[in-house]
């Protein structure tokens, strides 16, 4: 007897579950409609993503807490010694 699509897809999935929870995350969180249209139309307009929005943001805020990788973001190419060797043993 030949099995539904749903029936081979639930199966596909329940085998592979853990498999995508060690790979990604889903985050279930609520913004307000107004900010999220906003949003929407602002990723919609220059092509982004919402995975390539939460990257530069955390990006940014993380520049904010790492001199080294501020700088290293916004292309700066004068580092003190002091700097460089902080930042080689932070790596």
């Amino acid at each position: 007897m030949e099995k539904t699509r749903a029936i081979k897809d639930k199966r596909y999935e329940d085998r592979h579950k853990e498999e995508r929870k060690a790979k990604c995350m889903v985050w279930g969180t609520s913004v307000p409609r107004e900010k999220a249209e906003e949003i929407n139309e602002f990723l919609k307009k220059y092509g982004y993503t919402k995975v390539q929005l939460i990257q530069a943001g955390y990006e940014e805020l993380l520049a904010r807490h790492d001199l080294g990788f501020a700088k290293l973001k916004d292309g700066y190419d004068d580092f003190f010694e002091s700097e460089l060797e902080r930042f080689k043993k932070d790596k």
